[in-house]
């Protein structure tokens, strides 16, 4: 599958990212006002197919830029799970220079196994961290 990772909400459409994270359970009832904001105040980064143009995934980072960053919303279309797209997403956002150092954060109920192969270690509960 031929795809391209992109950065800043600028470069994605805004009705794309509420249709991801209304697929999910911790995102299905966020207000549309709500996410336009938490957009505006992080980091993000989405996963178009080359083919069809559609973003299928998208992910986004709050940081201090200096201490920490947390992961967050991380999620792939179910249509296309299975074809290594998590991890090129959670890879690319983890090799960036800008959060080399940093004490990083996330919070998943059933994908710990992913973010283990990234540095993640459990915490507490659902916690997860990267030093």
């Amino acid at each position: 599958m031929n795809y391209r990772i992109v950065e800043n909400a600028e470069n994605m459409k805004l009705e794309d990212i509420v249709r991801l994270l209304r697929m999910t359970y911790w995102a299905d009832k966020r207000p549309e006002e709500t996410i336009e904001k938490s957009i505006r105040e992080s980091d993000c980064f989405g996963i178009y197919t080359d083919t069809t143009d559609q973003l299928i995934g998208f992910a986004r980072v709050i940081s201090d830029h200096a201490t920490a960053y947390y992961l967050c919303d991380v999620i792939i279309d179910p249509e296309y799970r299975g074809n290594g797209l998590g991890k090129a997403l959670v890879s690319h956002i983890v090799s960036r220079p800008e959060y080399a150092g940093l004490h990083g954060f996330l919070f998943t109920r059933d994908a710990h196994g992913l973010y283990e192969q990234y540095g993640f270690q459990l915490a507490v509960g659902r916690s997860m961290e990267r030093r």
